[in-house]
């Protein structure tokens, strides 16, 4: 028998059953990427992570609207209250429009994520086209006596919140007296704030910054906390089931994203659930644009990268990703993607072996396959056992591995096919079948491309033409004639061209 799904909530610091707030519907939120640039191997994490998780819901029965926003504005250089706009900062280098970049780089992080075999987002709201919705939380925020408003630009009152009870710093299990003892001295340039936790809801734009919106307090633009927030709330509800993101934006992001909820609608913490995955690392450090140690996800496929050897396959990447549990570090290496790579392809021939497990004609089944009947339903139970405590996807490959060599014996030797029953067998097919492809997401990525496969047939064909062995040309042509493919003979050699009929 199943366990039922349990997931770790940073909120409260524990392992829950997960129950869903209006089953059997969940809403997840996951924070998605500020496209000002190509993303990283470390930024596929989250995407790849929460793709298991809502194809895994979908699986047990949910109905799963997942909402992964674009933020396309507000996401200052250095994740803080000052400085230019990271767009636009781009823009600017490039002499391009704010909006030029950020569709540049969102349609290569959707690209990036298809080949990576995750799922589009049921709804992937923008930053920009939700000024309306922001604007109306600010002034919620400033109505409850949470936020104030200073030469055009509008801050968030940590002090006021947290003297009401609201308890900032819960998430991140932080003490907001520490926090202030260690925020005094870069108080310089924010003068404006009463205090140096203080953060923007909106900020007055400058000279510098491209992208601004009119609003109650003049023209500018939102804070970076301030969409998700927004958002989550437009398309999940004030209180909704799950939100995700790295370990990274814990503090100040999801923090301050807790604060504006609550400040401005509810007591709620806007989710139920908060789940944040870990950081890759390299060599030990994490993997950020900031330190120069990442690897953009076109140099992973690609090459072209100064940290590993070779490119790696898209699938190889996402094995990887999800061979360690994802509340733990990882580090990327030439040998631990070589590993991913042989586990990936071990797990794709299993896929192709199980059409093999028939019983040889002329076999009788065993009277009594209670026992192999149980040892292999175990095996197909232990894979779930990963998968529902906490999405341990690690747990859940190894034992797929387990599965997949008892079903290898079973090829191997169909004869021993007799000792198990047919509906345990059908169980243990699909399952397998069912994780590996639709759950964890995995598809069959041919090594040998088109192209190689044709000029070696076509190889062929010219030695069976130079040997004068025509009944073989002949097969040849026919069996590319029926993939649409015609073979040309022409004077400066074999061609080919599509069929035209």
């Amino acid at each position: 028998m199943q366990h039922p799904l349990s997931l770790y909530n940073t909120l409260t610091r524990r392992k829950d059953a997960f129950q869903p707030l209006h089953a059997p519907f969940v809403g997840v939120y996951l924070c998605g990427p500020t496209v000002y640039s190509e993303a990283h191997l470390g930024n596929a994490r989250g995407p790849v992570v929460f793709d298991v998780l809502t194809r895994y819901l979908r699986y047990l029965g949910y109905t799963v609207r997942y909402v992964r926003n674009i933020t396309d504005v507000g996401h200052l250089a250095g994740d803080a209250d000052e400085g230019e706009d990271k767009i636009s900062r781009m823009a600017r280098a490039r002499q391009l429009e704010p909006m030029q970049v950020a569709e540049q780089f969102a349609n290569l992080y959707h690209r990036h994520m298809e080949v990576l075999g995750c799922l589009p987002p049921d709804i992937e709201p923008r930053a920009s086209g939700h000024i309306t919705e922001q604007i109306q939380l600010i002034q919620e925020i400033i109505g409850n006596g949470f936020g104030y408003e200073v030469n055009g630009s509008v801050y968030f009152d940590v002090p006021a919140y947290n003297a009401a009870g609201r308890g900032y710093g819960k998430l991140s299990n932080r003490v907001v007296e520490e926090l202030l003892a260690g925020s005094r001295d870069n108080l310089a340039g924010q003068e404006e704030k009463r205090s140096p936790l203080d953060f923007a809801l909106w900020k007055n734009a400058d000279a510098r910054h491209l992208m601004r919106w009119p609003s109650p307090w003049g023209e500018g633009f939102p804070g970076w906390h301030l969409e998700c927030s927004a958002m989550s709330r437009k398309y999940l509800g004030a209180e909704f089931d799950i939100h995700g993101g790295g370990l990274d934006l814990m503090f100040p992001h999801h923090e301050c994203e807790i604060a504006q909820s609550q400040a401005s609608h509810s007591h709620s913490d806007e989710a139920r659930v908060w789940m944040h995955n870990n950081m890759i690392t390299v060599n030990g450090q994490k993997m950020s644009k900031s330190l120069g140690n990442f690897i953009t996800i076109t140099d992973l496929f690609q090459g072209g990268s100064t940290i590993l050897a070779q490119p790696y396959s898209p699938m190889t990447a996402r094995f990887f990703l999800l061979q360690a549990h994802y509340r733990s570090t990882v580090d990327v290496t030439d040998e631990a993607l070589q590993a991913a790579r042989k586990g990936y392809r071990k797990l794709m021939n299993g896929l192709r072996m199980l059409d093999k497990l028939t019983l040889p004609e002329g076999t009788e089944r065993a009277a009594d396959t209670t026992a192999a009947d149980a040892e292999l339903s175990k095996l197909v139970q232990d894979c779930f056992t990963g998968l529902n405590d906490d999405l341990n996807t690690a747990r859940c490959v190894a034992s797929l591995f387990n599965l997949l060599r008892k079903l290898n014996g079973f090829a191997a030797n169909p004869a021993t096919l007799a000792q198990v029953g047919e509906a345990a067998l059908t169980e243990a097919s699909t399952v397998y079948r069912a994780l590996v492809l639709d759950v964890l997401g995995l598809q069959d990525e041919p090594r040998a491309s088109v192209e190689d496969l044709l000029g070696l047939t076509l190889r062929f064909y010219q030695e069976a033409k130079a040997a004068k062995d025509y009944g073989k040309v002949d097969d040849i042509r026919a069996a590319l004639k029926e993939q649409g493919i015609v073979v040309k003979d022409t004077k400066a050699g074999v061609d080919w061209a599509y069929s035209e009929d």
